[in-house]
């Protein structure tokens, strides 16, 4: 049986692997819920279902659903996704999903953060969220594996690593005040060190313009291999992205590894601005505990929201003249991966997008 141990995964010899490693599967979780998902959510459920199948050409998926939909999606999902009652608050396996560690033998074990929805009753985004904060132990106990808790408030999309012992995050996501405001930047840092083992943090200023999860790291900039980066960017100065984006290249171009190496630095320029249609806004259910989403809000649109399966690249797409340049300069750095591009915009309006709604779980044993 699974065990909640009580140590850290540094102290025991365990690592995040970065996301290109081999993995044994992906996890997702299936839309429902009315006021993050328009229409009762049948968008974005076809949505998901493309996700799956396509990274299910690459690697076995597992999607979570809660009791009431376990037969729509049973029906909705191919035959080759596994589907298991997994209750949840909504769908973003990111965010809520533990993270898994690995240690040299290949042996499997997980971390579970504490999941407060991206601000807690600061923020009041999305209450309730105890659904979501069991996620992880859920998941665990299913695979049969040994879980960690760690003492720190965190998102999974909020964070970047490259197997090697460097992560790459946003001081407006893990330093803002509405996630551990007790704790201090140094004390983040051990609690990262302690349970991913990580040796050197590069902090970024911030995020994406308008991106409700306080800037996570993975709509903004990735690890593509070891001691190479993307990130998203555009030319245009009157642009608000623009100054965030200058920022953060400037940090990344100053920035060394855990190993010592200067940072290789790819620009991959953002789709076209878009924003939310009166359509699109009228179909989402208004309550009280609700992140409310105007007609003409900006979306956080941009292509480093990808996700890596064995061999695959799952990427973004937006009906945008920036397409084909991002599939082009993805094919470029995963010369060994078939970039996918699906058609986004129904999980781009639930707040996120693919990489957001996705979680690997490393090769490995039990």
């Amino acid at each position: 049986m699974p065990s909640l141990i009580h140590s850290t995964p540094e102290a025991d010899g365990f690592r995040m692997p970065a996301e290109w490693e081999a993995h044994a599967a992906c996890w997702m979780l299936w839309p429902q819920r009315p006021d993050t998902w328009r229409n009762g959510g049948k968008p974005a459920q076809r949505a998901f279902v493309e996700v799956a199948q396509q990274i299910s050409r690459f690697e076995q998926v597992t999607m979570g659903v809660n009791g009431d939909q376990y037969e729509n999606a049973r029906a909705m999902l191919p035959a080759e996704v596994r589907v298991v009652e997994l209750s949840n608050n909504d769908a973003w396996m990111r965010d809520c999903g533990t993270t898994f560690v690995v240690n040299d033998k290949g042996d499997l074990r997980g971390v579970d953060w504490i999941f407060n929805a991206w601000g807690g009753l600061k923020k009041m985004m999305y209450f309730p969220w105890d659904k979501d904060d069991l996620v992880p132990a859920k998941m665990l106990e299913i695979e049969s594996l040994d879980r960690y808790k760690a003492p720190l408030v965190m998102e999974g999309g909020s964070i970047h690593v490259d197997g090697q012992g460097t992560l790459i995050t946003t001081e407006q996501c893990l330093l803002h005040p509405n996630r551990n405001p007790e704790l201090t930047r140094g004390e983040i840092e051990k609690h990262l060190s302690d349970y991913l083992k990580i040796e050197k943090i590069i902090w970024l200023p911030r995020g994406v313009y308008e991106d409700e999860t306080d800037g996570h790291i993975d709509n903004l900039c990735c690890f593509v291999r070891r001691g190479v980066v993307a990130m998203t960017w555009t030319e245009d100065k009157a642009d608000p992205q623009y100054e965030r984006s200058a920022e953060a290249y400037d940090a990344l171009m100053s920035a060394r590894d855990a190993r010592g190496r200067p940072l290789e630095v790819h620009k991959i320029h953002q789709p076209d601005p878009m924003t939310m249609t009166q359509e699109e806004a009228e179909g989402l259910d208004v309550v009280d505990t609700a992140f409310l989403r105007p007609a003409g809000e900006r979306l956080a649109g941009s292509y480093i929201n990808f996700y890596i399966a064995n061999g695959g690249i799952i990427l973004p797409q937006f009906n945008d003249r920036h397409d084909e340049g991002a599939r082009r300069k993805l094919a470029e750095l995963f010369p060994q991966h078939k970039v996918v591009g699906l058609y986004s915009r129904e999980i781009l309006l639930g707040g996120g997008n693919i990489h957001c709604i996705t979680q690997q779980q490393p090769a490995g044993r039990a």
